[in-house]
C-alpha cells in the first residue's frame, strides 16, 4: 500500500443549520482514507467496538481501503456529539465518549510499516510517535495533524513529533496558538523552524495556505452556495493532498501546489452533505471537473504592461 493513516473511527451526532444526524460514520481516519482512496492505495489503522456496523467496514473496503489494521474489540466505538450553529466553521463539542479509543494501542503489520507515505491524524501525539517509530524504514513523506487540546496538555511530546515529520497540516487558530505568532506567515515560518519542510494552514471558508522554505501558495475555498456539514473537511483535505502526492510519487514545489488544490477539491465535496455521504459516492469525473473549476477560479491574464515588464 502507498499510504497508511492512523486516526479515529467514530460515530458522530451532528447538528448544523441544515439539519441533524445521529450515529453517522466519521472520525479522522475514515474521512482521510475515503478521500485518499480516489488517488492511491491506502490502509487504515484504528480501533472500533463491537457496535461497528459491518456495512461501514464494507463501505471502506469497496473503496479499496485496506482494513487489516482496523481492529475490533469489546466495547463501544468512539462517539462524538457536536453542533455548528452560529459559526459554520467552528464545532461546539457537546459530548465526547472515547470508549474503546481511550485504550487504543496501534499495531502495524509489515505491510503498514513499509508504506512510503504516512499520515498521523489528529490523535494523542504519544500514539503518533509510537506509529512513526514503528515504521521499518523512514517513509518518503510523513504528515501530521493536531489540535488545541494536544497543544495545551501535551506540548513537549507534540513538539518532539513535529520535529520528526515532513509536513504539519493544521488550522489557522492552532498554528497561531502553537507558535505564539498572530501573523499567519510568521506562524507558518515558526512551525517550519520546529522541523517540518513545509506546512499547510487550513483556513475554513477562506481556503488553505501552503508554506515551504522558499515559497508560499494560497488556494481559495470553493464558492459553495450552501455548506451542509463541515465535519471531516480537514481530514478530507489531507486525504486528497496526500493521495495525490502518493499517486505521482514526486514531492517538489509544483506537486505540493497541485496537491493543495486536490485537497481543497476533496474538502469542498465533504461539506456538501452530512458525514461521508458525499465523498463516498464520488466519481473520478466529479473530482476532475471540480479540480478544473478550482483552476478557473484563479486563472487570469496579466495586463500587457506587467507581462512585458513595463
Amino acid at each position: 500500500m502507498k499510504i497508511v493513516v492512523v486516526g479515529s473511527i467514530a460515530y458522530d451526532a451532528v447538528e448544523t443549520p441544515a439539519g441533524k444526524r445521529e450515529s453517522q460514520l466519521g472520525g479522522s481516519a475514515c474521512f482521510f482514507s475515503t478521500s485518499a482512496s480516489y488517488f492511491t492505495e491506502v490502509g487504515i489503522i484504528g480501533v472500533v467496538g463491537n457496535d461497528f456496523a459491518p456495512s461501514d467496514r464494507s463501505m471502506l473496503e469497496r473503496h479499496g481501503i485496506d482494513t487489516t489494521g482496523l481492529v475490533e474489540v469489546d466495547g463501544k466505538t468512539f462517539r462524538w456529539t457536536g453542533e455548528y450553529m452560529d459559526d459554520i466553521n467552528t464545532a461546539v463539542t457537546l459530548d465526547t465518549q472515547l470508549n474503546v479509543f481511550g485504550d487504543f494501542e496501534p499495531t502495524l503489520t509489515e505491510s503498514h510499516a513499509n508504506a512510503p507515505y504516512l499520515f498521523l491524524a489528529n490523535i494523542d501525539p504519544n500514539i503518533q510517535l509510537k506509529v512513526l517509530d514503528a515504521m521499518i524504514s523512514r517513509p518518503k513523506w510523513v504528515a501530521s495533524d493536531t489540535m488545541n487540546l494536544w497543544i495545551n496538555i501535551a506540548r513537549p511530546t507534540l513538539i518532539d513529533l513535529i520535529s520528526k515529520v515532513d509536513m504539519l497540516i493544521i488550522n489557522e487558530d492552532e498554528a497561531k496558538q502553537l507558535t505564539g505568532q498572530n501573523n499567519l506567515p510568521n506562524a507558518a515560518k515558526a512551525v517550519m523552524n520546529l522541523g517540518p519542510k513545509s506546512t499547510v494552514v487550513k483556513r475554513g471558508e477562506y481556503g488553505a495556505s501552503l508554506f515551504g522554505k522558499t515559497f508560499s501558495f494560497a488556494a481559495p475555498a470553493y464558492p459553495l452556495e450552501r455548506v451542509i456539514d463541515p465535519t471531516g473537511a480537514g481530514d478530507s483535505f489531507a486525504g486528497g493532498f496526500m493521495g495525490y502526492l502518493a499517486s505521482v510519487e514526486n514531492i517538489d514545489e509544483e506537486s505540493l501546489r497541485t496537491a493543495t488544490i486536490y485537497g481543497s477539491t476533496m474538502a469542498s465535496f465533504a461539506v456538501e452533505d452530512f458525514g461521508l455521504q458525499r465523498i463516498k459516492n464520488l466519481t473520478k469525473s466529479d473530482i476532475s471537473e471540480r479540480f478544473q473549476a478550482f483552476t478557473e477560479l484563479t486563472r487570469f491574464k496579466p495586463p500587457a504592461s506587467i507581462s512585458n515588464g513595463a
